[in-house]
């Protein structure tokens, strides 16, 4: 029995009319009541992934990619528009599924996939000569040098300047995924997929410069070929030793990238690893594009998260130093978007973000950019307590009564950055008297932003809340004592971490 008819069969949800696709759990086949995000940037129930842990099985979905396990991170916007989405149809929900029932579904699904595989290894037999021929040489790095640890990351990029770059295995073709084996949805879909499933490197280059030039303008070109086909040919050709082929895989994928509908099936389909190879060490050109892939994807909510626990946050952070004026800003933007989730927030403050982002404002290196990462860090409590030990109040104070800060712009980042703090309660206050906050914002010329200028207005009132009880405090010890997260929680209870700027 095929896999799509399996989750029908299997579906004991009764609803009065069909949920959308993303709402269904890939495994069960039924409206998720616990979603949960994977490594592999997939989207599950929580029950069925403990059904198949407990069974020692992974499936291989429907696009022919193998998920994830190691890593569960509560889908909350998903299970939030579940939610909506059965108030609205008057659909019941399944709130606490059987582990039983469903441990006894992934046994079917285990036996199903197993005679599924019995015959693809028949055929596969037949055409191993013919599948020979069809050997292309790519760029891609051994199946275990993807992690999903921004720490394992982080060892292999600041190794790389000492020791020269992994070496590649040649990649081939293999027996045809699921993913392959479906119907095609158009004979333009057709048409690209063999092209670029052809043996002969011109006949690529031909059909993705075609892919490129169709996707470049029409909107719905774009939805028609974002298949799970063309996903998969891409994710492969984008890691190509050949730079013509590379560089239009990328630039067909950011005009796919585009449209809304789009931007989950693409991480969905594995493609967040390739790119980080290419972000880490592709061509300039190649990076271009890879950032702004990743760009593009980080604009949509329900990718920020997956995004950051595939590990792409320091090669984005890397890339902000990159030769390239294109590659800086678009990653740039990615980290601004991807630090508006708090679990990422807390990732880039683990791996420094705070310290190597300082030092690019003091050299005044994409400042504006650079401070607008910091303002969403700060949102956070340990994104704070990072960056007063670091000094930024210190810094920002210094650019504002400088007279090197031309760009109004710059001046609101500073101060939004300020008014972030300033929810650090006593120990920003102690820093903030230290270094004369009160006294350079009173003289700061009023700005054409009113939220500026109502930012500005709020910093002061707070250092300004309860003078006569605090004159006796002194500051000097406070700030030599420092205080302890607990604390600092306590002092912060005001700001809900969510409402990122």
């Amino acid at each position: 029995m095929k896999w799509k008819k399996m989750m029908i069969f299997f579906n004991t949800t009764k609803t009065t009319q069909n949920p959308p696709q993303e709402f269904l759990c890939p495994i069960s086949g039924s409206l998720m009541s616990d979603p949960v995000i994977v490594s592999s940037g997939h989207s599950f129930d929580r029950i069925s992934i403990e059904a198949c842990k407990n069974l020692n099985f992974t499936p291989q979905l429907q696009d022919g990619t193998i998920p994830n396990f190691t890593t569960l991170i509560p889908n909350l916007n998903l299970k939030s528009s579940i939610l909506k989405w059965t108030q609205s149809s008057q659909t019941k929900i399944q709130t606490n599924p059987n582990l039983k029932n469903t441990e006894n579904l992934v046994r079917t699904l285990i036996s199903s996939k197993k005679h599924e595989h019995h015959q693809i290894d028949v055929v596969s037999e037949k055409n191993d000569q013919e599948e020979e021929t069809r050997q292309i040489s790519i760029l891609t790095p051994q199946k275990t040098s993807y992690s999903s640890s921004e720490e394992s990351i982080a060892t292999a990029t600041s190794s790389s300047s000492t020791t020269p770059r992994p070496q590649f295995q040649s990649f081939c073709y293999s027996s045809p995924s699921s993913s392959e084996l479906e119907p095609s949805t158009s004979p333009e879909e057709e048409e690209i997929v063999t092209k670029l499933r052809n043996p002969q490197q011109f006949i690529i280059e031909e059909a993705l410069i075609s892919l490129r030039k169709m996707t470049r303008t029409k909107e719905e070109t774009r939805v028609q070929l974002c298949t799970n086909r063309v996903l998969c040919s891409l994710r492969t050709l984008i890691l190509s030793k050949n730079e013509v082929i590379r560089v239009n895989a990328l630039a067909s994928l950011v005009n796919l990238s585009l449209e809304k509908v789009n931007k989950v099936k693409i991480v969905r389909s594995g493609i967040v690893p390739p790119l980080i190879e290419v972000l880490k060490f592709g061509s300039c050109e190649s990076q271009e594009h890879a950032s702004c892939v990743f760009f593009s994807l980080a604009l949509d909510d329900d990718n920020k998260t997956a995004i950051g626990v595939l590990g792409a946050l320091l090669p984005l952070l890397h890339a902000l130093k990159s030769e390239s004026e294109r590659t800086r800003h678009d990653s740039s933007l990615a980290l601004s978007h991807l630090s508006l989730v708090r679990s990422n927030r807390a990732k880039m403050v683990k791996l420094g973000f705070v310290s190597v982002l300082l030092g690019m404002v003091k050299s005044g290196h994409m400042m504006d950019q650079v401070l607008l990462i910091l303002g969403n860090l700060a949102y956070g409590s340990d994104g704070r307590a990072a960056m007063l030990d670091a000094g930024v109040v210190e810094c920002l104070v210094g650019l504002l009564g400088g007279t090197e800060l031309d760009s109004e712009l710059t001046r609101e980042s500073c101060v939004g950055v300020l008014y972030a703090l300033s929810h650090g309660g006593l120990r920003f206050k102690a820093v903030a008297k230290e270094v004369g906050v009160v006294e350079m914002l009173e003289k700061m010329e009023k700005m054409k932003s009113e939220k500026a200028n109502e930012k500005v207005r709020r910093i002061l009132e707070m250092m300004s809340e309860k003078e006569a009880e605090e004159e006796e405090v002194d500051w000097e010890e406070l700030l030599d004592s420092g205080f302890s997260c607990q604390t600092m929680s306590r002092q912060n209870s005001g700001l809900d971490e969510s409402s990122v700027n």
